[in-house]
């Protein structure tokens, strides 16, 4: 199944990725559970990460490649030791692939470096994704771009500089579909650094489809992107938090998952087009609107006094602006209480 431009848009409901990321905890077996899940929990898509740990960093004992910010999920980890436990084998990314596509999901993967993007290319991904951190690595975007499939890229902590530099390297190698993800590069993130108002400035200065990375907890953000116009959402996501793993602690569970798909439809579905005057739907509503009604009986001839008229609901008859130009006109003809007053009912 390939992703095209079409499947991705603000004229259909929000595409959900399911990132995997390392919450396979090193089981095969909870990989394909996983897969399982995000396609019970309304995913249209799974989304593997590939590389090796070697792939990714240097096996090196030196202060640069320990993780020193104590407020980390993995303060004091080294790097190496951490993408070796978080990484998925490159021989479970075919029997994911297959299971993702008997449940009718799509399933991609975020490639770090050249080896990756030609072991993907031989199973024949549909897309690509370029992590927030790999941004600024124009070779392996240009790499990326060079196969022609559809690309998205999260853009983290980039400045505007720095997204314009990725985008111009992937459309000058040929990446013809592309979308950008507002992402906050920390894990969890909380809302209040999330600026999603910065959406649909993206999506104008950059001229293509926008979404969000969401690693917050909850759906509130995920809704909020979609109502500024994100037409991809995209959440960590695990079959228990309680399970642990590396990414857990900021990853939904299946339950969280089927109220963002949900929610975010529903958004996306309240959104409709520019609309004043009411909808078709509300038209037998307007039955309930206020307006002159008869309340005294009124003799033919007699002037309309205030006492004889009230403004109440329904609004069958005059409306209320008409309420001063009616009073001292005489009535037509006997008027019962109970009467919608009409034109035809002053003389």
């Amino acid at each position: 199944m390939q992703i095209s431009q079409r499947l991705i848009d603000q004229t259909q409901r929000p595409y959900l990725i399911a990132e995997m990321s390392g919450n396979h905890n090193q089981s095969l077996q909870r990989a394909l559970q996983i897969v399982e899940a995000a396609a019970a929990s309304g995913a249209d898509a799974i989304k593997l990460q590939t590389y090796t740990a070697d792939t990714m960093t240097l096996k090196v004992d030196a202060p640069d490649f320990v993780i020193q910010d104590k407020n980390s999920l993995w303060a004091g980890r080294h790097l190496h030791e951490l993408y070796d436990e978080a990484h998925t084998p490159w021989d479970w990314h075919g029997p994911i692939m297959q299971r993702a596509k008997e449940l009718g999901m799509h399933c991609f993967s975020t490639p770090f470096d050249e080896t990756s993007v030609d072991f993907l290319e031989e199973l024949g991904v549909p897309a690509y994704k370029i992590a927030s951190f790999e941004l600024t690595d124009l070779p392996l975007i240009a790499k990326v771009a060079s196969t022609g499939k559809p690309m998205i890229m999260s853009t983290g902590m980039a400045s505007v500089a720095e997204i314009d530099e990725a985008v111009r390297t992937a459309r000058g190698a040929g990446a013809k579909d592309l979308i950008l993800l507002k992402c906050t590069s920390t894990y969890p993130a909380t809302p209040e650094n999330s600026h999603l108002r910065t959406l649909p400035n993206m999506r104008a200065t950059f001229g293509c489809e926008v979404g969000l990375s969401d690693h917050t907890m909850g759906v509130g953000a995920a809704v909020a992107a979609v109502a500024l116009g994100a037409s991809l959402i995209e959440k960590h996501f695990t079959l228990r938090r309680a399970d642990g793993g590396v990414d857990s602690a900021f990853s939904m569970e299946p339950e969280e998952f089927k109220l963002l798909r949900c929610e975010t439809e529903r958004a996306w579905a309240a959104l409709g087009q520019t609309n004043y005057g009411g909808s078709q739907a509300e038209e037998k509503s307007k039955a309930f609107r206020r307006s002159i009604y008869v309340a005294v009986p009124v003799k033919a001839g007699e002037a309309l006094q205030a006492e004889h008229l009230r403004i109440v609901r329904p609004g069958f008859g005059l409306a209320p602006k008409f309420y001063d130009t009616v009073l001292g006109k005489r009535a037509s003809r006997d008027l019962s209480p109970g009467t919608p007053l009409a034109w035809d009912c002053i003389g």
